[in-house]
């Protein structure tokens, strides 16, 4: 009989938690690692993990620690999935107690400020393990649905697609399909400037603006995200699927996700400072929305509907006066 496959979670987040019982349901031992002591305790002592998660019971073969070394030893998988923009620091202190041969998935959502990498990209530069053994699994996932093993489905992208075959296997269960994919370019980018647009789309809701706006917000961002994946070398298909529409879909409808809900507050008047203070979880949207501009405008693609949000976010431009400049810009066919 074959050992069973072990996998290292960092950290004990919503996302890290819930995709942690993804694999323990699909037969792997997991370890989560847990930044405060007491959420490891309660994770160990009453299955469960009360800041994201409280009254879910959490698999039998999924236990918590406090030491990243404990966590890492002997992981097949070591899953990251920390907010992007710390992801480069915590990743450096980490690697020296790495498996040799673990593979590095990534659960985030984002690009890197000032260097403007995708996080796989920020992986390879700082754990120097080759493309070939870094993966990303992405799509409509949002944490508190799959923590409640409602039907999802994702995607997993790796350049060696074996290798996103064996991460495709370790979790599949009854309500978590995953589908491979080697465009690893396309599934982060759509990853990543979902958020933005989902930040787009709640300021909208906020603002009282109608679903016309929200479905012509969402068009044209998955548009713009075609454009700027394109530039990237990606796989224009790619955004037509779970990792792009899908995933679009998810985050600008739920009130589940982050992203739409900082929006909505921003919509509804609150100023940023206030927004960040009732907002208990990151919205990657916020800090990323700056660094896919940059990377659009590094590459010549026009992202109107991301110029908008920061402009919003990080200008202080009053959310009326940018949806009228957004709405006057001069009329162009559709395609392009």
């Amino acid at each position: 009989m074959s050992k069973p496959v072990k996998a290292a979670v960092f950290s004990a987040g919503s996302w890290g938690t819930a995709f942690g019982m993804v694999l323990a349901d699909a037969g792997c031992e997991v370890t989560l690692w847990a930044r405060r002591p007491e959420v490891a305790e309660a994770i160990n002592s009453r299955r469960t993990n009360p800041d994201y998660f409280p009254g879910v019971e959490l698999p039998e073969n999924v236990r918590a620690t406090t030491d990243p070394a404990e966590a890492a030893a002997g992981a097949d998988f070591t899953v990251l999935s920390v907010p992007s923009q710390t992801l480069r620091a915590n990743l450096a202190e980490w690697v020296p107690l790495l498996a040799p041969d673990t593979v590095l998935v990534s659960l985030m959502k984002g690009v890197e400020l000032g260097s403007t990498m995708r996080m796989s990209e920020v992986i390879d530069d700082v754990a120097k393990v080759g493309a070939d053994r870094i993966a990303v699994v992405t799509g409509p996932n949002l944490a508190r649905e799959i923590a409640a093993r409602m039907p999802a489905a994702a995607v997993v992208a790796c350049t060696d697609e074996t290798v996103a075959r064996r991460l495709q296997t370790v979790c599949h269960t009854p309500y978590f399909r995953p589908y491979t994919n080697t465009d690893v370019v396309g599934c982060e980018l759509g990853g990543a400037v979902k958020n933005v647009i989902g930040l787009a789309v709640g300021i909208a809701d906020g603002m009282g603006l109608g679903d016309n706006a929200k479905g012509s917000l969402i068009t044209r961002g998955l548009a713009e995200t075609t454009r700027l994946g394109v530039a990237l070398g990606a796989d224009p298909l790619t955004f037509a699927g779970l990792a792009g529409l899908g995933d679009l879909v998810a985050t600008c409808s739920s009130p589940l996700s982050r992203n739409h809900t900082f929006g909505t507050n921003l919509g509804k008047g609150m100023t940023l400072q206030e927004t960040i203070a009732v907002t208990k979880q990151t919205a990657e949207g916020v800090k990323s929305c700056e660094s896919v501009l940059d990377l659009a405008r590094r590459h010549g693609v026009d992202m109107p509907i991301t110029e908008t949000v920061v402009a919003i976010v990080h200008e202080g431009k009053p959310p009326v006066v940018a949806v009228k400049e957004l709405m006057s810009r001069s009329a162009k066919p559709e395609r392009r």
